[in-house]
């Protein structure tokens, strides 16, 4: 096996099986949290305070204007098996939540004021990881290209690996909140390195979209693993054995890393970067900078949101608040795969587009849900759609970079990931606020709508200009002539390819 991993170290295949894996963990640490966090904040903060007794019955004082609820509020987050409140048998419930929506929200424990205010909260735990994200993804683009990607790969695992340990042992809001933000310095080393090493690996455009495609895809299933697999072991297993689990799996690709990648060696990029300044200088860069941005807030203002919602409107027990965020990771993991090959034959500009569209409309639909089944088509319209921006924009940016810079892409993947950060830390800690202040579907409009009104300009990338000096190049070297969607035609009627050969 030795023999054949020197063989395969230079292969892109294993890159991209190394680049798969850390952002299928940094993903799956990313949601896992999401249904865990205002339960678990609940029981120990709100419940806690207001027990005086016994453990038993932690809801004997918020409840005490109504007598039957008190065993409702307790049966919604501790117990699958749950009473409606004034009736004494559990077998009523699922009958309940379903045939009777007008009395349940009267015993819900949305009621409380506290969860009103814990939407605030949430959502900022939720933005820090993408705060500190967006602070530091430029120095870690530009770390890249000084000492090549290898070495920030393996200290994203580090931290990462660290961030886990410390969820699992965390008891206080404070101390979730710090290891959220951790996560967020080694989910920067990871994705700028592994985006960046991906581009750099594969030259082709076409191929590079495939591969996107399917590192992606690993984002993806992050996402549709994390949720479900956080509400479930919470509820029937306890609140530490998610993040165990992740550690474990965190080790194993810690292991992979120091096998295929060797993180010790530094390989600097031969070329001078283009500096970021000149970079956030380029319109087409930021137009693509932001249609990541918008598509992903859209999901970020649900995370924090969606499940106290759901807590307040719907009495959902604790394993339903993650299973609603399963379509939508099922569709991106679809939409991601389909279209990182798709996307370049119809067009990448076109394919996101559309997306944005879907995503505001989907955005839209989601207030309208009476129970979690009324969920299932927006958020699997929104994840399919998002999936569709992002397997578009990713490939584009390096494209941008080759077309119009230099070809070294750990400055643009860090802006990507930038512009998808701003989304996930501009999301959750204002849209908090915005439901305090107005409400959970005025939030979805507000967005939807931002969302629509930002897709046509995904037309400015239809054809973008090269730099002059990037044409001559490109007339004679890149292979990208022949692959690009709509660059075929400007290159043949640009005076600087017939003269390129004269120089």
């Amino acid at each position: 096996p030795w023999h054949w991993l020197a063989q395969g170290r230079g292969s892109p295949r294993l890159v991209l099986v190394v680049v798969f894996v850390a952002l299928l963990l940094d993903n799956m640490l990313l949601t896992v949290v999401v249904p865990i966090v205002p339960t678990f904040l609940y029981k120990t903060e709100y419940e806690g305070a207001n027990s005086s007794v016994a453990p038993a019955q932690p809801e004997a004082a918020p409840p005490a204007s109504k007598a039957p609820p008190s065993f409702s509020l307790f049966s919604y987050f501790d117990n699958p098996t749950v009473t409606v409140p004034g009736s004494e048998s559990p077998t009523e419930v699922p009958n309940g939540t379903e045939s009777s929506p007008p009395a349940l929200p009267r015993g819900c424990p949305g009621e409380d004021e506290f969860l009103t205010k814990e939407n605030v909260r949430v959502g900022l735990l939720f933005a820090s990881k993408a705060l500190v994200q967006l602070l530091v993804n430029p120095s870690v683009g530009a770390l890249t290209n000084r000492i090549g990607y290898h070495i920030p790969m393996f200290v994203g695992f580090t931290i990462m690996f660290l961030s886990t340990v410390m969820f699992a042992f965390s008891g206080t809001y404070i101390l979730l909140f710090i290891a959220r933000a951790l996560q967020g310095v080694g989910s920067s080393f990871s994705s700028v390195a592994g985006l960046g090493m991906l581009a750099s690996v594969y030259t082709d455009d076409s191929e590079r979209g495939s591969a996107m495609g399917i590192a992606l895809g690993g984002l993806a299933l992050g996402v549709l693993i994390g949720a479900p697999f956080g509400s479930i072991m919470y509820a029937f297993v306890g609140k530490s054995s998610p993040f165990l689990v992740l550690a474990f799996l965190a080790l194993l690709d810690g292991a992979l890393q120091l096998c295929i990648l060797q993180p010790s060696r530094i390989s600097p990029e031969s070329t001078k970067a283009t500096p970021m300044s000149t970079l956030l200088r380029d319109p087409y860069i930021l137009v693509a900078a932001g249609a990541l941005c918008f598509s992903n807030m859209g999901v970020a203002m649900l995370e924090p949101t969606l499940p106290i919602w759901m807590m307040q409107t719907m009495c959902s027990p604790q394993w339903q608040l993650g299973m609603a965020f399963l379509p939508a990771s099922i569709s991106y993991l679809i939409g991601t795969n389909l279209f990182g090959i798709l996307a370049n034959k119809m067009g990448r500009w076109l394919c996101s587009m559309i997306g944005m569209a879907v995503v505001g409309v989907s955005l839209l639909c989601v207030p309208l849900a009476k129970n979690i089944y009324g969920l299932i088509s927006p958020n699997a319209g929104l994840g399919f759609a998002i999936g569709m921006v992002d397997s578009s924009m990713m490939p584009i940016m390096g494209y941008l970079v080759d077309l119009r810079h230099t070809s070294v892409y750990g400055t643009v993947y860090a802006i990507a990931d930038v512009a998808f950060c701003m989304g996930f830390a501009i999301g959750p800690s204002t849209g908090g606020a915005i439901v305090r202040a107005i409400g959970f579907p005025w939030l979805m409009v507000i967005i939807g709508v931002t969302n629509l009104a930002y897709a046509p300009l995904c037309w400015a990338l239809r054809s973008p200009p090269a730099k002059e000096e990037k044409m001559a190049i490109l007339s004679q070297e890149c292979p990208m002539q022949t692959k690009s969607y709509t660059r075929q035609k400007c290159l043949r009627e640009f005076p600087l390819t017939d003269n390129s050969d004269v120089e």
